[in-house]
């Protein structure tokens, strides 16, 4: 699948990984729909970005923001959404006992709830739509690419429940892609590691270099461009599907 008229919906698309993608897929040619918070500076990205972008505000666990930004895919380029890109998630760090006493439950149950329900609430109201439309060539009806973490595989203290959600994430890959085959889908998971988002970015440069001195190579933090890239290469690659992809320098995260 081209990016050029395509139509993309980017969750978490008002900053960080998922902004670095609607902005690349935008001047690829592709139509993207930036579904974030209300409160995210979204509105003010798609201005930015041009025409060919919209904010549509979401909260991905809400079934109803989730399809009006779909519709509003639709009403604006004319099309219904085929590629979604699921970036939009939270993280908490707490070790499962600690002197304040065990891990907040509620504060889990929430990382699992966006990260993971959230993710795959806007895969199935993705997969609906698209189960609904013309097949393309080889029968290809849309492409899906959801976030990860290395997180999943090397859960640093105080990540259980942010390592517990994209291990999820990782692991529903590969049966979502089984599902999803018979009405000409794909779905791949890209696991990032330490990426200049704007939650690392505002840390001290010397915390930064530190960070940067754990990737074997290259040497430093990823840029969000570069995980916008493996994105794009996902959609246009038709043979990459079910996979879940470290983009990660070789870095394994250390205990802490």
């Amino acid at each position: 699948m081209q990016l050029q008229n395509a139509i993309v919906l980017v969750t978490g698309g008002a900053s960080g990984l998922g902004r670095a993608t609607a902005t690349r897929f935008a001047k690829a040619g592709a139509h993207v729909v930036i579904a974030d918070l209300a409160s995210s500076p979204g509105v003010a990205v798609a201005a930015e970005l041009g025409k060919n972008v919209i904010f549509s505000p979401t909260d991905v666990t809400s079934e109803a923001d989730v399809l009006a930004a779909l519709a509003a895919a639709e009403a604006n380029f004319g099309k219904p959404v085929n590629v979604a890109i699921n970036c939009a998630g939270i993280a908490v760090a707490q070790r499962t006992i600690s002197k304040k006493g065990p891990h907040d439950l509620a504060a889990f149950q929430r990382v699992l709830n966006v990260n993971v329900a959230g993710t795959f609430n806007v895969i199935r109201l993705v997969a609906a739509r698209l189960s609904e439309t013309e097949a393309g060539v080889d029968g290809e009806r849309g492409v899906i690419v959801d976030t990860a973490s290395v997180a999943a595989f090397d859960g640093q203290i105080g990540q259980a429940a942010y390592a517990a959600s994209k291990g999820a994430i990782a692991a529903m890959t590969l049966p979502i892609a089984r599902d999803l085959s018979g009405f000409g889908i794909r779905i791949c998971t890209i696991a990032p590691g330490l990426f200049k988002t704007p939650m690392l970015a505002g840390l001290p440069e010397q915390v930064q270099n530190e960070l940067s001195k754990t990737v074997p190579f290259p040497a430093r933090l990823g840029d969000p461009d570069e995980y916008a890239f493996l994105a794009q290469h996902i959609v246009e690659n038709p043979m990459l599907n079910g996979e879940v992809i470290r983009l990660d320098g070789a870095l394994r995260m250390a205990p802490k």
